[in-house]
């Protein structure tokens, strides 16, 4: 009974929030730096990893409700390239949690029509896990649903770098000249290459700072910060956040438009 009570106050959040969207105006790109698993863990009096376990029931979530609003593509920050600096024990279990999580989830994922695609230094992942991440792209890769794209072993700055050296050699061995370098040969050259930009950037956990990732990207992204840690973050929030978001003038450097 209980159960059922709360069910329905939950139904009645999500039906005002629904009220509130204009489903003309989603944004197509949206990223999530999905901070506060240690602190969420710590708060409770659980070690680290329990958050992390945690976090991965709130990703199922929060990408199943892209799928029900259709939300063209989520890109979340799951494994930086800083993160390898943080206890080793740590490091394994997030390792492991990857390759659970794609063989829990690859089929529901292709019943969804989800596409899944991992970004960063993949192939610099220990053991199988890269072979584990490029079969799952292979296995979705026809799926034209919401597109998930999954940031592992991912530095921003990383990402610039690479694609300044692959311009730059392409220059050397005179496939392309100087002044044809614009926005559109660096677009090409990232590992987000045939996504648009981000238009919505979502934190959790009270920070606020980009933490390297997405830099190119987000250039006019709008910014959403909560003080939620991630294990906490509903469903609801993140409607709020798309609601928010459907408020704010974009003027990409022009005048404003009211």
């Amino acid at each position: 009974m209980l159960k059922k009570i709360f069910s329905s106050k939950k139904e009645k959040r999500d039906i005002s929030i629904d009220k509130q969207l204009d489903l003309n105006k989603l944004p197509q790109h949206v990223g999530i730096i999905m901070d506060g698993n240690g602190r969420w863990a710590t708060g409770k009096g659980l070690i680290r990893t329990s958050g992390h376990k945690a976090g991965v029931k709130t990703l199922k979530k929060i990408l199943k409700t892209c799928i029900k609003y259709n939300i063209p593509i989520l890109t979340v920050y799951a494994f930086s390239t800083e993160n390898w600096k943080r206890p080793m024990t740590e490091v394994n279990f997030l390792m492991n949690l990857f390759s659970s999580f794609l063989a829990e989830q690859i089929d529901e994922m292709c019943e969804d029509n989800v596409r899944i695609h991992f970004i960063g230094r993949v192939d610099e992942l220990p053991g199988n896990l890269p072979n584990e991440l490029h079969a799952a792209e292979e296995r979705t890769k026809k799926n034209t649903g919401v597109r998930f794209n999954v940031a592992v072993n991912y530095g921003g700055r990383d990402e610039i770098v690479t694609a300044v050296k692959n311009i730059a050699s392409e220059v050397q061995s005179g496939d392309l000249s100087i002044d044809k370098i614009d926005d559109k040969v660096i677009d090409d050259n990232l590992y987000t290459k045939d996504l648009p930009p981000v238009d919505l950037m979502i934190r959790t956990s009270g920070d606020i700072r980009l933490s390297n990732f997405l830099l190119w990207q987000a250039a006019y992204a709008e910014f959403w910060f909560t003080k939620t840690n991630w294990p906490d973050f509903s469903s609801e929030e993140f409607l709020q956040a798309i609601v928010d978001f459907q408020k704010r003038d974009r003027r990409f450097g022009g005048l404003s438009s009211k």
